[in-house]
């Protein structure tokens, strides 16, 4: 998991994101040779969607106890819908039932894949709430970058 590391959120990359307001952001990377083999979209795919079927079911459930409007059987990936995809650029969306929207940002960079997080906070239950699983997000993100590392 050396090849991922944590990189500052820009100006920039807040700017890709259609929250009305971003509470909390991070920013990953991972080195990968072969990056360009694959649209943002597909990477996204390969690291949600191709997780082993235990971790997907944890993702799901992870997110759907945030109140994510997530699950199987919607459209998307992993159940997140795609608010915008270029070659270069995806953008995975999802409402939610208590107040904290997020985005999953998705970037194909020379020799590596950005992944960003987005969370709006609408009320003070939703920061709370994300402040007590901000660090197994974070881990979270460093194990599933590390996987398509290797």
């Amino acid at each position: 998991m050396s090849a991922v590391r944590q990189v500052a959120v820009t100006p920039a990359l807040l700017g890709l994101s259609t929250l009305d307001r971003v509470d909390y952001a991070d920013a990953f990377r991972v080195e990968l040779e072969e990056v360009r083999g694959r649209t943002a979209e597909q990477w996204a795919r390969a690291v949600l969607e191709d997780a082993p079927l235990a971790v997907r079911g944890q993702l799901v459930s992870g997110w759907s106890s945030l109140g994510l409007k997530i699950g199987a059987g919607r459209s998307g990936v992993l159940g997140w819908s795609v608010r915008s995809a270029t070659p270069d650029v995806a953008l995975l969306g999802a409402d939610s039932r208590i107040g904290m929207p997020g985005e999953l940002l998705f970037r194909r960079e020379r020799g590596g894949l950005l992944f960003a997080t987005f969370v709006r906070h609408g009320n003070p239950l939703a920061g709370a709430l994300w402040a007590r699983v901000e660090r197994t997000h974070v881990a979270t993100v460093r194990r599933l970058l590390g996987s398509v590392a290797s």
